[in-house]
């Protein structure tokens, strides 16, 4: 593990951005956005990047993604009634799985209140076994590949 201190990343290294609004109930006693929260705003980008591209059938889709490995780095704190901007990028395109990484901007700032990843394995909805990536999965990954 390198001991160097994880630092926020710029709008630029993100291929696509997704809006995701603050609750108030995100807010925690602290006056900001409570650090549960932001996995939260992770799984919603990009889940609704998979729906919206028709890559993801939640409800009737044979292949799912289970989450095996997280991690969030926190630079700045985002508050209600802040728009989060989700900037998504895929690092990792494997034959089952996928590094999904994440940096959430408060709007028109040019570096990330926090940036984080998570990878998924895809598997079949019944057996949850690793199965290959679907080919419209692939296909609406492979524009965010950095």
């Amino acid at each position: 593990m390198s001991s160097a201190r994880p630092q926020p990343d710029a709008r630029s290294s993100y291929r696509l951005f997704r809006p995701v609004p603050t609750r108030w109930m995100d807010n925690d006693i602290y006056g900001h956005v409570n650090n549960v929260h932001y996995y939260s705003y992770f799984d919603t980008a990009v889940n609704g990047y998979l729906i919206e591209a028709g890559a993801l059938d939640i409800h009737a889709g044979r292949t799912i993604g289970l989450v095996i490995e997280t991690r969030c780095n926190y630079f700045a704190p985002l508050a209600f009634p802040q728009l989060v901007e989700a900037g998504l990028r895929v690092a990792h395109l494997g034959s089952s799985s996928v590094r999904y990484e994440i940096g959430l901007f408060a709007a028109n700032e040019p570096l990330s209140a926090a940036s984080g990843h998570f990878v998924h394995v895809y598997v079949d909805r019944d057996s949850r076994r690793p199965v290959p990536l679907p080919d419209a999965l692939r296909a609406a990954l492979e524009p965010l590949r950095t």
